[in-house]
């Protein structure tokens, strides 16, 4: 991070992958090696627009660039996404705390994610794969409205299901003729028996509506909220606890977040709004 955290760090786009639709995939190399920790977000400039936050969707391995998976859903993502090769950008960060990976070793890491919120997962995912015979299993449940809304698609449905001590599943909300898998919500592919629960964690990133009954899902399972690990991207801007924005009770999502324990804010209201 730049000692003075107002302050990017220059940058320059090398590729864009259209993930769906909406999503596109941004490569950023940064003028010096960026390091973060899986599950923490940086906000990206784009010179005389504006920033907008973001977690990383590569591993934190990965210095010498990074990938940002972004959905194309107000006015800096918009001309995010009409941006083409070399387009110089800035990088803040990185901010926030991401998930304590070293508390997870000899547990089952259970990950349910939904649409865009496969983009910190991904960092997520890499990450336990790289360090796979630390776990017990790594168990994988994700949604997507279509079958064309999955992002990663050449690897969530290759390679990613071949690796050894991942056990993965997906569902579409509407399917087409080529589907095979299950059609409903995330929910219906969640079992109690997915995961071994006293020993198991679980990461839940995706829509708030999602990862609401998600919790809810999981909480009727036997999990206990301790166990529970929400990404809770809410309204972030400043990125260093300053403008209040993103509040959550006592809590600073771009300080104290964004990966909290469902136990830290389950007392607050309206933490799915």
């Amino acid at each position: 991070m730049s000692q003075n955290p107002y302050q990017p760090i220059n940058g320059e786009i090398v590729d864009i992958i259209d993930e769906s639709p909406t999503i596109k995939t941004f490569v950023v190399v940064p003028e010096e090696k960026f390091k973060f920790e899986t599950g923490q977000f940086v906000e990206l400039t784009l010179p005389g627009e504006g920033e907008a936050p973001f977690t990383p969707s590569s591993p934190p391995g990965q210095t010498e660039k990074m990938e940002i998976t972004i959905m194309e859903a107000g006015r800096v993502t918009a001309l995010l996404h009409q941006c083409k090769k070399g387009q110089k950008v800035g990088i803040r960060g990185p901010f926030g705390n991401g998930y304590p990976i070293d508390d997870f070793v000899g547990k089952e890491i259970y990950i349910v994610g939904g649409g865009v919120g496969l983009a910190p997962i991904r960092s997520l995912f890499l990450t336990l794969v790289d360090r796979i015979k630390d776990f017990k299993s790594v168990v994988c449940r994700f949604g997507a409205r279509t079958p064309d809304d999955f992002i990663y698609k050449n690897t969530l449905f290759g390679s990613w299901q071949k690796i050894a001590g991942v056990n993965m599943k997906l569902t579409v909300d509407e399917a087409n003729g080529q589907w095979k898998d299950n059609v409903g919500v995330v929910t219906t592919i969640l079992a109690p028996d997915d995961v071994k629960i006293k020993n198991a964690v679980v990461v839940v990133c995706g829509p708030p509506i999602m990862m609401k009954f998600t919790t809810l899902k999981l909480l009727e399972f036997g999990f206990v909220a301790k166990d529970i690990y929400l990404s809770m991207e809410k309204n972030m801007s400043c990125g260093i606890g300053k403008c209040g924005h993103c509040m959550i009770g006592k809590y600073y999502v771009c300080k104290d977040g964004p990966v909290f324990t469902y136990k830290q804010i389950k007392q607050y209201p309206d933490i799915w709004d």
